[in-house]
């Protein structure tokens, strides 16, 4: 389902209406399922602080409060900056059924409530942008000294307050969130990466009357809208079903790289992993990879294509190789036809040697902003989206754009962005992960955007999946601590819940 703009989401509403959908329930639905997603995404009860405005997105925080705090075990309460009787009349009504706690007339005294504490930003819907006015702008400010002094966390109904759903303009005064629950449809403004500082992390509430169709040339990546890897192994699966993965990574300086990357395609359920690294790093390498890994010394990149490889994985830290090497690799790139991650490395000698003409439609590009710079430089300062579109309009690949809202394209295909992942992810050794879970995606036959698009959100879900414990933090977090939430993302991909 493509993402819609707010004219787009009103039509949706107003054809529900027509369908038997009246406000109430439509509001209800909405709220209840928000509600859910609230509490998947915060899986420890804790305090929950509605804040809201006066029409119905506020009503939909009202039905969630009520959920968290009757199915989850939730303390909830309430600010607004106007009374009761000045709410839309469904708003009131669901104040009136839910009685959630109390409303607050004042700060909260965050000392005293049970953590995690979660802002809830009701103030406006679609149907408000642009600088918020009093008394919202007051109750903006308080939410945003709350997240900055009492370690709260602002979760956006909709869209944060005041941030523009059709082009994520950013006003002054606007509410950031650390994640936006977008209702019922993905909002097209909230996709850009302009307006990822305001949403943090994006999740979608499915209401099934407010479904786009298929079809749009921006998409969220959700396990609500592809339905690639939700399937159960059959029961006689084995390794070779599930692939065979093939990584050239790793240098005396940068052992690390291999490791994560070949632990990435280990956890992400490739069948086979042979890791070939260079011999002067052979040993530190083979010391630090898990068992499972098969570990061989490389002189030669083409010895990569022995054994019949499903997927190839080339670049983590290569470093810096001699000309022969280079010429080497150079002919495997032309040569192998089954897919192919280039990465890191690999990208930086494309582009230094001006191999980008050797680009065809089996390789997946992962670059960070660095190396797309270094790739395409007179693309690199154009809004992202506008520079993934342009650069598969030259090229026959699948790009990986990395970054905080990573996109995934090709061309003729729509342009991908992720919900999942955090600022805890800012971290050498990302990247490597990454690639290897890709790898092993390809290797089972997964579609190259399909499986870069599912890859990018789970090593985003693993990272959010680790934030819950307690033990790790935005400062402490490391990809091998994702390695062991990886599948718990897994479940989460099959079964929806984020």
């Amino acid at each position: 389902m493509g993402a819609v703009t707010a004219a787009e989401m009103r039509a949706m509403e107003a054809s529900a209406a027509s369908h038997g959908w009246s406000e109430a329930r439509l509001l209800t639905h909405a709220g209840q399922r928000l509600g859910h997603a609230l509490a998947a995404f915060f899986p420890t009860p804790g305090t929950l602080i509605a804040y809201l405005g006066k029409g119905h997105n506020a009503g939909d925080a009202l039905v969630a409060m009520r959920v968290l705090q009757e199915d989850y075990g939730w303390q909830t309460a309430a600010r607004s900056g106007f009374p009761p009787e000045e709410w839309a009349p469904l708003t009131r009504a669901k104040w009136q059924e839910a009685m959630p706690g109390c409303m607050l007339e004042t700060t909260p005294d965050w000392r005293e409530l049970r953590r995690p504490l979660i802002l809830l930003d009701g103030l406006l819907g679609i149907g408000g942008c642009g600088p918020l006015r009093e008394p919202l702008a007051t109750l903006a400010r308080e939410m945003a000294w709350l997240r900055h002094h009492a370690g709260a966390r602002v979760a956006a109904v909709d869209l944060p307050s005041g941030v523009d759903p059709d082009t994520g303009d950013i006003p002054a005064g606007a509410v950031t969130a650390d994640v936006t629950f977008m209702i019922g449809a993905a909002k097209r403004g909230l996709l850009t990466a302009s307006a990822a500082a305001a949403t943090g992390a994006l999740a979608l509430v499915p209401v099934e009357p407010l479904s786009p169709p298929p079809g749009g040339e921006l998409e969220l990546i959700s396990p609500l809208t592809l339905t690639n890897g939700k399937s159960p192994r059959p029961f006689d699966f084995h390794k070779g079903m599930a692939g065979r993965v093939h990584i050239l990574a790793g240098s005396p300086n940068y052992t690390g790289a291999a490791v994560l990357a070949a632990s990435g395609a280990l956890r992400g359920g490739a069948g086979l992993i042979v890791l070939y690294v260079p011999p002067a790093a052979a040993a530190t390498i083979t010391a630090k990879c898990p068992c499972e890994i098969i570990v061989r010394t490389c002189d030669n990149p083409l010895e990569m294509l022995e054994n019949q490889p499903e997927a190839l994985v080339i670049g983590p830290g290569l470093g810096t190789v001699g000309e022969g090497y280079a010429k080497d690799l150079r002919q495997l790139i032309d040569r192998a036809t089954v897919p192919m991650v280039l990465d890191a490395d690999a990208l930086n000698l494309m582009a230094q040697g001006g191999w980008l003409d050797a680009l065809k439609d089996n390789h997946v590009l992962t670059p960070h902003p660095g190396e797309f710079r270094r790739l395409a430089p007179d693309l690199a300062d154009l809004p992202r989206e506008t520079a993934a579109r342009a650069f598969v309009a030259r090229h026959p690949v699948t790009l990986v754009l990395k970054g905080c809202r990573t996109l995934v394209t090709r061309r003729g295909d729509p342009l991908w962005c992720n919900a999942t992942g955090s600022p805890a992810m800012a971290t050498g050794g990302q990247g490597d992960l990454l690639a290897g879970v890709l790898g092993a995606q390809l290797a089972a036959g997964t579609p190259p955007v399909a499986a870069a698009a599912i890859s990018a959100w789970l090593c985003g879900r693993a990272a959010e999946l680790a934030l819950t414990d307690r033990q790790f933090s935005e400062e402490s977090l490391t990809p091998g601590d994702q390695l062991a939430r990886l599948g718990a993302a897994f479940n989460d991909w099959r079964e929806g819940r984020r």
